[in-house]
């Protein structure tokens, strides 16, 4: 039997061929995932280790990260960091060769136009600390050397080679404060993480690196290196002794391990997102397989029944079917495999491209992957064909020899429709259910829903399939006669087979119109939360997403054409026991950038020494306006102010304000992490320009009107919406693989009705019309079906977050919809062209004579 199942798929290769096609691409999504997945975990994991190499004990100060760039510190932390004493006393450590002290934070490039170079998180600062010999071992200098005073800088070779830089030239840095040029003193390679990601990295002369991010005498990070013999646990032991309780100390071991722990952590939650995508893949695949696998039993009676005549079992013929496929899955995943290393090569050149540089290292090809490949292939092949196998064994060898097909019984379609039925309305129930729901537990209900109603509706669609297709019959009549006609029928006369079809489709659009549906509202929503809640013309921040020095507000206040001004200074009270994030702003300024509603008291009373709550704050906490608190600062200080208003909460908004002028005395350095700028007669780009001179031309500085603000949270959503689309693309490929497959395997078994309508009159255009519209019809059926699903579940999903979303409301994106349906149409055009071009090529006498 495993003899004739080879022959049969060697005699009928081309009809398995968009099979092979859909398993092979399944396949290769899911091997290319996994080796791309491991590739890149062993690059970084071996970049973290080479880091580390010669690390004995690296000590981690958490006071340096809060006192310049993380915002203001609470009461009772200390500061700075990890002095100089301190370094010198590891020094003396016994088996300490040597003891490395970092510090870091932003530096932004500019290149020859004034743009920065890099995208602003990753663009960083740190200080060159040679050793003795005068070289730092964390960089290697290709041209030059690293900077010794307080007028230079060191760059990386590829920010050097974007902004056009060479030793000797003039570079203007940007950091917190102003911007300042610096002579390039050398150009290095380095294997740090911010370089790799596509950011830039400047070396400062260690005194000066300490003045911009921390404070003279004082380092954030301490690495120690131990002397041959030496034991790293016993240095790290007496190392403990010398760092005070805000610092944290480790062997190079132990933070290698960690960091190889959060590589895996991370290339594992981007494995399981590409995975679940390979999954909806070869979900879509299983409908083109078992329709091919359906076709062929029905094209193969008479061959079936010649077996079961010559005493083959059911066992046999239904193993001879499971072993074609178990043939063809093992091909399409060696060839799915080979694909997926293509594929996984192409992922990391990608990602190059686009600016995130990759460790070097080999392709990794592991055991998992190739045994993910052909378990995956073939088991999905082996499940999409068991039934057809078993319609297969089950046709009498009487009834097949006479040609006569077996057809369902009214039994089988009852209990399959009320199976359906069953499924599809308990699956929208739990949908209803939570969407009331609501949270976390709300979204789980929909996913299980979601899954039984879809399970249900493709049960149910070839009983969908004649009711809904007889509505646009009539149409295809009127407008394309006897062609039109003939497709109309011809795309209801195998219901089974049109749904299976459509399934395909109907699987991909789901996916595609819920995530647009979702992604179309919240993005309007951001859009009224932007138009509704903020006055002002401009919104100015650091690229970096750190804080601005307070001179920029300063420089920015005597801007002419400026009518309000105001910080959103980040600060921290404790009321009544427990810290509330809170904003110093500038009274009398602060509703003229921002639009308060609801407000109740006077907004006045923060010129006056009172703070502004939030509604949600004020109700939680049981405040109204006239209220006194206890208020202490982050200086520890404490002081007795009134609640002078309370406003409805936003967004933009701190759910506590407070003059700046009042916390000033607490904070020796004011975070700023945005100031709002509102200009008589509104933005323009004169006024742009006047704030972006007053600022020196910063490149490291953000100046963003109402529709860029608009576009940053939009854009967010733009790209993850693209993504989405990408990832569902493979999906949506093996949809329409489905439509060609079932077109051309049709257009075979109707060769003698093909030939006795060419007989008749019906000349080769009419033919190949037909086709055509038989295609677009099934297509455009199936993605009715998923925009209906796809809406239904993303108003769903959205009402388990609308509360946290303010101005959220359903919006059904009509314009892309009819985009999404006039596309599947033109997918049934273009999947029609290889079976039209068929049908119209028969010779009529050959297939009439088809039997």
């Amino acid at each position: 039997m495993f003899r004739t199942a080879l022959r049969t798929v060697l005699a009928h290769k081309a009809r398995l061929l968009m099979t092979v096609l859909a398993v092979m691409l399944g396949v290769a999504f899911v091997s290319g995932t996994l080796v791309f997945t491991d590739t890149i975990g062993n690059a970084f994991r071996n970049q973290s280790a080479k880091s580390y190499k010669d690390v004995a004990v690296a000590v981690t100060s958490h006071d340096g990260r809060g006192s310049r760039d993380n915002g203001p510190k609470k009461e009772g932390e200390q500061s700075p960091g990890i002095s100089r004493q301190t370094v010198e006393k590891i020094g003396a450590v016994d088996g300490v060769a040597s003891v490395t002290g970092r510090v870091s934070g932003f530096a932004g490039v500019a290149d020859a136009d004034g743009k920065l170079i890099g995208n602003g998180w990753s663009n960083t600062g740190a200080n060159f600390a040679p050793g003795a010999n005068g070289q730092d071992s964390a960089y290697t200098f290709t041209d030059g050397s690293g900077p010794t005073r307080d007028d230079e800088i060191a760059l990386d070779k590829s920010s050097a080679a974007k902004g056009g830089y060479q030793v000797g030239d003039q570079v203007r840095v940007a950091t917190n404060g102003p911007v300042k040029e610096y002579a390039l003193s050398g150009v290095f390679t380095t294997e740090d993480g911010a370089v790799n990601a596509g950011g830039s990295l400047v070396l400062f002369d260690t005194a000066v690196a300490q003045k911009l991010y921390l404070e003279p005498g004082y380092f954030m990070d301490v690495t120690v290196t131990a002397a041959p013999g030496a034991s790293d646990s016993a240095i790290l032991t007496d190392v403990k002794g010398l760092i005070g309780k805000n610092a944290e100390a480790q062997t190079g071991k132990q933070l290698a391990d960690e960091q190889a722990a959060n590589i895996e952590s991370s290339v594992s939650t981007l494995n399981q997102m590409l995975l679940a995508f390979a999954a909806i893949a070869l979900f879509v695949g299983v409908f083109l397989i078992s329709n091919t696998f359906t076709m062929l039993v029905a094209q193969r009676t008479r061959e079936l029944a010649l077996m079961r005549a010559v005493g083959a079992s059911r066992r046999q013929v239904k193993r001879s079917v499971l072993a074609e496929a178990a043939v063809v899955g093992a091909i399409a995943s060696a060839v799915g495999f080979l694909v997926g290393l293509g594929l996984a090569t192409g992922l990391r050149s990608a990602m190059g491209s686009f600016g995130a540089k990759m460790p070097a290292g080999p392709l990794v090809i592991s055991p998992t992957a190739v045994g993910a490949a052909f378990v995956v292939g073939v088991l999905i092949t082996l499940i999409a064909a068991w039934l057809p196998a078993r319609r297969a064994a089950k046709i009498p060898p009487v009834a097949a020899m006479s040609s006569v097909h077996a057809v369902a019984t009214t039994r089988s379609l009852v209990v399959r429709n009320s199976i359906g039925a069953v499924l599809a309305l308990l699956g929208a129930v739990l949908i209803v259910a939570g969407a009331a729901a609501g949270a976390d537990n709300g979204r789980l209900l929909i996913g299980g829903g979601a899954f039984l109603t879809m399970i249900g509706v493709i049960v149910l669609i070839p009983l969908l399939s004649r009711p809904v297709i007889a509505l646009v019959r009539p149409a295809l009549q009127r407008v394309f006669g006897v062609a039109g006609k003939l497709a109309g029928q011809n795309a209801v006369r195998n219901p089974r087979r049109t749904g299976a079809t459509a399934s395909a489709l109907a699987i991909g659009l789901t996916l595609v119109t819920g995530l647009t549906v979702i992604g179309v509202t919240i993005g309007q929503a951001v859009d009224r939360m932007t138009t509704d809640n903020i006055k002002a013309d401009y919104m100015v921040t650091m690229a970096s997403g750190g804080p601005l020095d307070e001179s920029a507000l300063t420089a920015l206040e005597k801007v002419s054409g400026v009518s309000a001004l105001s910080p959103q200074q980040a600060t921290s009270l404790k009321i009544k026991g427990e810290f509330h994030a809170t904003s110093a702003v500038t009274p009398g300024d602060i509703e003229k950038v921002f639009a308060f509603n609801d407000v109740s008291g006077s907004l006045d009373t923060l010129g006056q020494g009172g703070i502004a709550v939030a509604d949600k704050t004020a109700e939680s906490n049981g405040w109204k306006p006239g209220d006194t608190v206890e208020v202490t600062y982050s200086d520890g200080k404490s002081a007795r102010l009134k609640v002078g208003a309370v406003y409805a909460g936003n967004e933009f908004l701190s759910p506590v304000l407070i003059s700046k002028d009042l916390v000033a005395p607490h904070e020796s350095k004011p975070y700023i992490p945005e100031v709002w700028v509102k200009m008589d007669g509104g933005a323009s780009a004169a006024h742009e320009q006047a704030l972006v001179d007053a600022l020196g031309d910063n490149p490291g500085i953000d100046f963003m009107d109402q529709q860029d603000i608009r576009n940053t949270f939009g854009g967010f959503i733009n790209t993850a919406l693209n993504i989405m689309y990408g990832l569902l693309a493979m999906a949506l490929i093996i949809a329409v693989l489905g439509v060609v497959n079932t077109l051309a395997m049709s257009v075979f078994e109707r060769q003698q009705e093909i030939g006795m309508l060419r007989a008749i009159g019906l000349d080769r255009s009419k033919v190949k019309r037909m086709i055509r519209l038989e295609a677009v019809v099934i297509s455009v059926f199936g993605a009715v079906i998923g925009v209906v699903l796809g809406t239904f579940l993303a108003w769903a999903v959205g009402e388990t977050f609308k509360d946290s979303i303010p101005g959220y409301t359903l919006v059904i994106p009509w314009d892309r919809i009819g985009i999404f349906l006039v596309l599947a149409g033109l997918v049934g055009v273009l999947a029609a062209l290889w079976p039209a071009r068929s049908a119209a090529k028969l010779n009529m006498l050959t297939a009439i004579k088809t039997e």
